[in-house]
């Protein structure tokens, strides 16, 4: 684990991610909408990564960076949270924070985009959110009518 990544706090992982989808979506017109279907933009760039260099040292910022979004997705769409990880969970995911599920289970994002650069395809952002036990899915939006009210305000 470098120097960055242990200076990484759950208490700063929101805004991390934030600026990331922010200046990749403005520079490179990526959409990071923190959708689940963003996710595979996740995919797409990790590939692309692992073709431009096989060395991790090299891709491990933007590594980092794509790992938050992951997380940030997690956050939003599954009622996680981020937490700092103990010192032996720390060492076990090699990151120094993770999502906490309702459930009360911890995952590593951030190592699951490491595993997609240095495994390849089998090792989905987009699948691994798909297949998270433990999430709890946000409640759908009102629908709004065609004056942009809600319903019951009609």
């Amino acid at each position: 684990m470098d120097h960055v990544s242990r200076t990484l706090r759950a208490a700063d992982m929101s805004r991390y991610a934030s600026a990331f989808a922010s200046r990749v979506t403005a520079k490179a017109r990526l959409p990071l909408d923190f959708s689940v279907a963003s996710l595979r933009i996740v995919d797409r760039v990790v590939d692309g990564l692992r073709q431009g260099t096989a060395d991790p040292v090299a891709a491990a910022p933007v590594l980092r960076e794509l790992g938050a979004y992951l997380g940030e997705v997690i956050v939003r769409q599954a009622c996680a949270r981020w937490v700092d990880f103990d010192e032996a969970t720390s060492e076990l995911f090699r990151q120094p924070v993770g999502v906490r599920m309702p459930d009360g289970r911890a995952w590593n994002p951030l190592g699951k985009v490491v595993n997609r650069f240095e495994l390849g395809p089998e090792e989905s952002a987009h699948t691994f959110f798909l297949l998270l036990p433990g999430r709890v899915r946000r409640p759908p939006l009102p629908r709004r009518t065609a004056d942009g009210r809600h319903p019951a305000a009609a």
